[in-house]
């Protein structure tokens, strides 16, 4: 197997249907969900958490984590610094967690520009991440089917990301998306602009969250 640099973000060699998984997560729920459908290859001193391929990763953020303060900030730059990964970053969104959320979101998805998808526990994700697994080995890396499956995946990370704006929710998320179809120009746009999608209510307090994370 290749080795990674010191800083633990260099090329893995991801066998096909496999996931390398950072040896700390051995015997957790999370790896055992994952088990039986796909095999699992544990390794010291990786900076992500599990890795698809041999460019792209999951940093998983734990409800722990989250409440702990901001040291997952620094594996996330690490990864987002490396010219050799795409990393995902999949957070568990709890009761505990819910409040440490929305700095997480900001600096995730506003300073990183990486995907965030959260999970309700590790059951949940550890079905997210099998699925990402078939998702990348379904077609050769030529197909553009698999092309249009990565474009999904990455249209859907940006849906439940917005979601979570407060104001937003299911219905609001997709009228937004249409007319400001990425996190920057949403970030950007006047409360007018937000109040002829979203009413004056919402637009509010979307407009508030992002002038907060400024």
């Amino acid at each position: 197997m290749e080795r990674s640099p010191p800083d633990g973000t260099g090329p893995v060699h991801v066998p096909f249907g496999h996931i390398v998984a950072n040896e700390k997560w051995r015997g957790s729920q999370l790896a055992q969900g994952m088990q039986g459908t796909i095999k699992l290859i544990f390794e010291d001193g990786l900076t992500p958490d599990f890795y698809l391929s041999n460019r792209s990763c999951i940093l998983y953020v734990t409800e722990a984590d989250l409440v702990a303060g901001n040291g997952y900030r620094k594996r996330l730059v690490r990864v987002r610094n490396s010219s050799n990964l795409q990393g995902i970053v999949v957070v568990e969104k709890t009761r505990m967690s819910e409040q440490y959320f929305p700095a997480l979101q900001k600096f995730t998805v506003l300073d990183l520009g990486m995907v965030l998808l959260p999970v309700a526990n590790q059951t949940e994700a550890s079905c997210l991440i099998v699925q990402l697994v078939q998702e990348q080995t379904k077609e050769p890396s030529k197909n553009p089917f698999l092309r249009k499956k990565r474009a999904q995946l990455s249209e859907l990370s940006l849906l439940r990301t917005v979601q979570q704006i407060p104001g937003v929710g299911k219905v609001k998320a997709p009228l937004l998306l249409q007319k400001f179809p990425s996190i920057q120009q949403l970030s950007n746009a006047s409360i007018q602009e937000l109040e002829r999608v979203v009413g004056q209510a919402a637009a509010q307090q979307i407009h508030a969250f992002f002038t907060q994370s400024r």
